[in-house]
């Protein structure tokens, strides 16, 4: 079984590659946006609710959706300017 001999300059070369992936997972997840379209598990998770909650979410028009081959998909973009447009903030009386 042939020896191989790890130099410094191997390791330094390692981690060096190593900082690199790391730095390009990390700048991914920070850019790393939702998907374009939601399936009705994913927007359950997303907004803690039940599959009746999200159905009539739908049926009274609060969440817009699309329905393709029996698949119903929501806009992320949608969602997330729904909960902000929905929004309450409490102000301070003086």
């Amino acid at each position: 079984m042939p020896t191989s001999i790890i130099t410094t300059d191997d390791l330094r070369e390692f981690k060096l590659e190593l900082l690199d992936d790391i730095k390009n997972l990390l700048s991914k997840q920070v850019t790393g946006k939702l998907k374009k379209y939601l399936k009705s598990s994913e927007v359950m998770d997303l907004l803690q609710v039940s599959p009746g909650t999200l159905q009539n979410l739908r049926i009274n028009g609060t969440l817009p959706y699309t329905k393709v081959g029996g698949i119903i998909y929501y806009d992320a973009e949608e969602i997330q300017s729904i909960m902000t447009a929905n929004r309450v903030q409490h102000g301070l009386k003086s």
